[in-house]
């Protein structure tokens, strides 16, 4: 077994187990976690791909894509994490104005 399959086999079950806790779990920071682990199973698989031959030299095009989805996967669990806590912060505010006060 090469070591480029035994990367993509890894990457492949971070998808699948990425996957399956997006599905099952409802809380929202689970949920962003869940599509992290899916996004680091997918760059695993990239860099498996990568691979041209044993010996040789891996091709840098996938290389530089997983460079920049890291940046932007980084940027974009910045940006779920802040509009989590934005709506944690109005949901707070509508359940606290709905109660009659004492």
């Amino acid at each position: 077994m090469s070591q480029g399959l035994i990367y993509a086999l890894f990457g492949a079950g971070l998808i699948v187990l990425g996957l399956y806790a997006l599905i099952a779990h409802d809380h929202l920071l689970r949920k962003i976690l869940a599509i992290n682990i899916m996004g680091s199973g997918v760059f695993i698989v990239l860099v498996a791909l990568a691979v041209r031959a044993p010996g040789k030299p891996a091709d840098p095009v996938p290389q530089a894509m997983v460079i920049t989805g890291i940046v932007v996967a980084i940027a974009a669990t910045a940006l779920a994490l802040a509009l989590t806590l934005r709506l944690r912060a109005e949901s707070d505010a509508d359940s606290s104005a709905r109660r009659p006060e004492e």
